[in-house]
């Protein structure tokens, strides 16, 4: 898991997790709400309710995010594409699927969930504003479902903006991937509009603090230069997964790995091994059988002052599907895999326990690198 993202609860099947960047903005929503938007539109109550009011729809904006977001992966659970869990960070959250869609309709199907889903609870919140206007409720409770409504709103309709990565970009890309058979190409252009549309809300930013709007300038240029980056960022990965698409493990490996034996010393490793080749991982044998593997987190363990009095064989991690991959593996699932938070970047392919070649995540990035060039010069 990444240090700074905290799981909070799991929901049919789903884990929601926190990044610390979503404590800023709620703190930013309550100030702002607690102390500018309530008391201009409900004066006269009490200071303190004020506040209460800001965490309560602070705490509403959570869970209507929450719930945009299972919308989202509950209709890719249908089209059998796994969700890793739901975060939720400063500028919203994100539903993280393991995979790409396979065709437009799932796309155009999932990317649509979430703005109806916020439209949903914006006529919900309004519709419990006015009843609770009719029946004379405490303004505590007008006051944060009107808030609720109008949020909700905002986000469905923003999310519609044709500009990827946001739902209705997507809901683009699936149509041009339907029109021009090609999902390649419908995301490159999906994504220049939403790398433009980034620009567009960056350059509003610019003119608001021009105009002396510090507020709203610094959150139009922060929000435009993540779409930006996010964008161009989603073709970049999808341009991988083409690279790297039906190829095995086997095609991209190391053959001629550099081997430990299980009998010499740590001191002996750093020295012999570490300190020549500069890896960090490096598989464990006796003889001509493969043991597993060490690592220089593993060595890091033991005090500098007693390496020559552990063997490697005492500190090697026997084989698992933490540190192996079999070479048919396919590429673009093991590339993901590593580069997942805390998930180890060198990792033995092995075959009916015998030691086949070693794949690092750098050789995979050097071989996209490679072949984006070439392609960058095709007609």
């Amino acid at each position: 898991m990444n240090s700074t993202q905290y799981p909070l609860f799991r929901l049919f099947g789903f884990e929601v997790k926190v990044d610390i960047s979503w404590f800023l903005i709620a703190l930013l929503i309550t100030w702002t709400l607690a102390a500018g938007l309530f008391p201009q539109r409900y004066p006269d109550l009490a200071h303190e309710m004020y506040w209460w009011m800001g965490v309560t729809a602070a705490a509403g904006i959570f869970c209507s995010i929450v719930f945009h977001e299972f919308s989202h992966s509950l209709i890719a659970r249908h089209f059998g594409i796994p969700i890793r869990g739901i975060t939720l960070f400063i500028f919203g959250g994100i539903a993280e699927m393991e995979k790409e869609t396979s065709a437009p309709k799932a796309e155009f199907l999932i990317a649509v969930a979430g703005p109806l889903a916020s439209f949903l609870l914006a006529f919900i919140f309004y519709r419990v504003q006015d009843i609770a206007i009719s029946n004379e409720w405490p303004t505590f409770v007008v006051g944060v479902t009107y808030y609720l409504g109008y949020l909700n709103m905002v986000l469905a309709i923003f999310n519609l903006v044709p500009a990827f990565p946001l739902d209705g970009g997507r809901m683009l890309l699936a149509a041009l991937w339907a029109i021009k058979k090609n999902r390649l190409t419908a995301t490159r252009i999906s994504s220049q509009i939403g790398s433009g549309f980034g620009l567009v809300l960056m350059t509003l930013g610019v003119i608001a603090f021009i105009q002396g709007q510090f507020i709203a300038g610094m959150w139009w240029l922060l929000i435009g230069m993540f779409l930006k980056g996010a964008a161009i960022a989603s073709y970049k990965q999808l341009l991988v997964q083409e690279a790297l698409q039906n190829l095995p493990v086997s095609r991209f490996m190391n053959k001629h790995p550099v081997t430990v034996p299980a009998s010499i010393t740590i001191a002996q490793l750093v020295q012999d091994y570490v300190y020549t080749y500069h890896f960090k991982m490096y598989p464990v044998v006796d003889g001509s059988r493969l043991l597993g593997d060490i690592t220089t987190h593993d060595i890091s363990k033991v005090p500098r002052d007693k390496w020559n009095l552990y063997t490697v064989g005492q500190l090697t991690n026997p084989c698992s599907a933490d540190n192996t991959v079999s070479p048919d593996s396919n590429a673009v699932e093991v590339l993901s895999a590593m580069t997942l938070p805390g998930m180890r970047s060198r990792l033995m392919v092995v075959e009916n326990q015998r030691l086949l070649g070693i794949i690092s995540l750098t050789d995979l990035k050097e071989f996209i690198s490679v072949k984006s060039e070439l392609d960058a010069g095709k007609p």
